[in-house]
C-alpha cells in the first residue's frame, strides 16, 4: 500500500456527471481528482439528445460551439413511422422541437439548440477538457470502498493495469459511477421503484450502413419500425437510429429476460437489422452489441454527509424523452459551485444539503416522466386493431386496410394518427419538464410572493419565471450593438446581480459590501441605455418582474436565489441577510 493521495474532491466516475462536475471545480481552483474503472470513455452512442438546458452549460463553460461542430443539428432530427425503411411509411412526428411553433418557444426559452450528440463524442469533448483545466484523471482505477469522518472521506482505489491498491483522501467524495453505483450502495442511498421491468429486455446493434437513398430526402434521427415481434422492450417497435448521417447507425431490437441476453453472431444481428431496414440488398458491417433494460427507480435522497450522487447512479430509466444525461449534467452544474464555496471555507455544510433537496425531486419527476413516455407506444397497434402475437400477414392486412375508402378505415387512420402525434411526449415535447425546474431550499430566500404556479401544462410549456428559485430566463440584450442573451451576464463560477439602471450605484455600493463580508465575487450587470448591456427590443424588462431599481441575485447556476422588487434603504442589509442564509454561515 502506498502513501495516501490527497485532494480536495474525488470524483468517481469519467461519464458526463463526473466530467463536468471535475471541470467547474478545476475552473473554480479546486483541486479534484476523477477516475474511471474502464480503459476509455464510452465506446458506444449510448445517450445521444443533447437538450437546451445542458446546451446552456456546455455555452457557459465555453464547449458549445466545439458540440454544435461534432453534433447532428435539430433541423435532422425528426421521426418517422414505417413498416421498415424501405417500406410503407405511417407517418411522421415533428419531433425535438422541429416544429416552427415548437421551435419558436425553444427560440424564446433559450440562446441554444437541442442537437443530437452521442454520448462517445460528448464524453472525450469533456474529460479532455478536464485535463486541460487541471483536473487529475486517472483511467483503468476503481472505487472499492470508503470510509467518511467529520473532516473528510478516505476511499480505497485499485490501478487495474498492476492490480495495487491504494488511499485517496479528499474532503468530499462524489459518486458518478452510473446505474449500479457502487458509491451509492456503500452509502445505503434509499431508492424508490424497480429495475429491470417485465420480461422484456433491449438489444442495441450498432452498424454500419449507407442508407442515404433511404433516408438523406426524410432526414431523422430515429426510424421507429412497426413490425411483429418482440420489438423495443416488448411493445413490437423496431429502432433505426441515426448516430452519424446517414452511415453509423444503431438498431434496437428486443428479447425475452427470463431466457437470458442473446448472444448473435454477426450474421443473425444483421438479419435483425436487414429486416428493419426491409432490404438485403444494401450491405452492412456489424459494430458491436450490447443490451440493456427498462428501468424506473430514483434515489429518494442523493448524499449521505460528505458523499454525494449524481447522474445514473440516482435516476435509472428508459432512454424515452432523452432526460439521462442532461439531467446528469445539470446535477453536476447544480453540486460543483457548491462544492468549491465549502472546500474554500465560504460555506458551510447547509449549503450542500441544499444538492439534494434541489435535486432528488427532480430525479423522480424526470424517470416519472420517461417511463409514461415509454407507454405511448403500444396504441399504435390498438389503432391497427391488431391481435397480440399478430402474424406477419395479419400486419399486413392492417397496414394495407388503412388505405381502404371505407368509414371504419378513416376512423383507424385518425387513431393512428393521434397516437403517433400522442409519442411526442417522449421525443421533445416535454418542454417543461427540461427547463420548469423550480428549487425550493436554504440556497433560495422567498421574496414572500405567492407561487402563481403554471398557466399552461408544465410537463410540455416552459414557463419562464425570475421567482426565487426559478431559472434566470433568457432574453436578447445587445452589447456594442451585438445581440447577447441575459444568461451570458452569468455563470462563470460567479454570482451575478441583475439590475436596471436606476437600481446600478446603490447595488454596485451593496454588493461591494456584501461580497467584502463573505469573501466572495458577486458581478453587478446594470441593464439600460447608456449601459455595457442594453434592452434593446424591451424583453428583460417585460421578463424581470422587479422595477428599474431592483435587482435579481443570480446563483452560479443560473437559478434566481434572491430579487428585491425595488431598492429601499434596507436593501443591502437584506442582500447581506440573503447571502448569508444562502451559504449557510453565521453572521457576516
Amino acid at each position: 500500500m502506498t502513501n495516501i493521495v490527497e485532494t480536495d474532491v474525488l470524483i468517481v466516475g469519467a461519464g458526463p456527471a463526473g466530467a463536468i462536475c471535475s471541470m467547474l471545480l478545476a475552473d473554480a481552483g479546486v483541486r479534484n481528482i476523477v477516475i474511471n474503472k474502464y480503459a476509455s470513455t464510452s465506446p458506444g452512442p449510448r445517450s445521444h439528445i443533447t437538450n437546451q438546458r445542458t446546451m446552456e452549460i456546455l455555452r457557459d463553460l465555453g464547449l458549445e460551439d466545439e458540440a454544435k461542430a461534432q453534433a447532428t443539428p435539430q433541423e435532422k432530427m425528426g421521426h418517422v413511422f414505417a413498416t421498415s425503411l424501405s417500406g410503407k411509411e405511417l407517418g411522421r412526428i415533428y419531433s425535438w422541437a422541429t416544429h416552427p411553433l415548437a421551435k419558436a418557444a425553444h427560440q424564446l426559452a433559450s440562446p441554444c439548440s437541442v442537437c443530437d450528440l452521442p454520448q462517445y463524442y460528448f464524453e472525450p469533448l469533456v474529460i479532455a477538457q478536464c485535463m486541460l483545466r487541471g483536473s487529475e484523471v486517472r483511467f483503468q482505477t476503481e472505487y472499492l470502498s470508503h470510509e467518511q469522518d467529520a473532516e473528510g472521506v478516505t476511499a480505497l482505489l485499485q490501478d487495474r493495469l498492476t492490480g495495487e491498491e491504494f488511499r485517496v483522501r479528499a474532503r468530499y467524495l462524489v459518486g458518478a459511477d452510473g446505474a449500479r453505483s457502487k458509491v451509492a450502495q456503500d452509502i445505503d442511498l434509499p431508492f424508490e421503484g424497480q429495475m429491470a421491468l417485465g420480461d422484456s429486455g433491449s438489444l442495441n446493434i450498432e452498424f454500419t450502413a449507407d442508407l442515404s437513398e433511404l433516408v438523406a430526402h426524410r432526414p431523422s434521427d430515429m426510424f421507429w419500425l412497426l413490425q411483429t415481434g418482440s420489438g423495443l422492450n416488448g411493445t413490437g417497435v423496431g429502432v433505426l437510429r441515426m448516430v452519424r448521417p446517414w452511415n453509423k447507425w444503431v438498431c434496437v431490437w428486443g428479447y425475452e429476460l427470463s431466457k437470458g441476453p442473446p448472444v448473435l453472431s454477426d450474421d443473425e444481428a444483421r438479419a435483425i437489422v436487414q429486416r428493419l431496414i426491409g432490404t438485403d440488398r444494401i450491405p452492412v458491417t456489424i459494430d458491436a452489441q450490447s443490451t440493456w433494460t427498462i428501468n424506473q427507480q430514483y434515489a429518494v435522497r442523493n448524499s449521505r454527509g460528505r458523499v454525494f450522487c449524481m447522474g445514473d447512479g440516482v435516476h435509472r430509466h428508459t432512454p424515452m424523452a432523452g432526460l439521462g444525461l442532461n439531467t446528469s449534467v445539470q446535477d453536476a452544474y447544480n453540486l460543483a459551485w457548491k462544492l468549491a464555496l465549502a472546500v474554500k471555507g465560504f460555506a458551510g455544510p447547509q449549503l450542500l444539503e441544499t444538492y439534494d433537496a434541489e435535486r432528488s425531486p427532480v430525479a423522480q419527476q424526470i424517470v416519472s416522466h420517461a417511463f409514461a413516455s415509454l407507454g405511448t407506444l403500444p396504441p399504435m397497434f390498438e389503432a391497427l386493431e391488431l391481435p397480440p402475437g399478430a402474424t406477419d400477414e395479419q400486419m399486413q392486412a392492417a397496414v394495407a386496410g388503412l388505405e381502404s375508402a371505407a368509414l371504419d378505415a378513416a376512423a383507424r387512420r385518425d387513431r393512428l394518427r393521434a397516437a403517433m402525434d400522442a409519442t411526442l411526449m417522449g421525443f421533445g415535447g416535454g418542454h417543461g419538464v427540461e427547463m420548469n425546474q423550480r428549487y425550493t431550499s436554504s440556497a433560495v430566500v422567498p421574496d414572500g410572493s405567492p407561487d402563481p404556479g403554471f398557466e399552461r401544462d408544465p410537463v410540455f410549456f416552459h414557463q419562464p419565471s425570475t421567482r426565487p428559485g426559478a431559472h434566470l430566463p433568457h432574453v436578447w440584450l445587445t452589447t456594442g450593438q451585438r445581440p447577447i442573451s441575459s444568461l451570458d451576464l452569468c455563470g462563470k463560477g460567479r454570482f451575478t446581480l441583475l439590475t436596471g439602471l436606476a437600481g446600478k450605484l446603490a447595488w454596485e455600493v451593496a454588493t461591494q459590501r456584501v461580497s467584502q463580508a463573505f469573501g466572495i465575487e458577486i458581478v453587478v450587470r446594470a441593464i439600460g441605455p447608456g449601459q455595457a448591456y442594453e434592452d434593446a427590443w424591451g424583453d428583460y424588462r417585460k421578463v424581470s418582474e422587479v422595477d428599474d431599481s431592483g435587482a435579481l441575485l443570480v446563483r452560479p447556476d443560473m437559478f434566481v436565489a434572491w430579487r428585491a422588487h425595488d431598492h429601499t434603504s434596507a436593501a443591502g442589509d437584506e442582500l447581506l441577510d440573503a447571502m448569508q442564509a444562502i451559504l449557510g454561515t453565521g453572521s457576516a
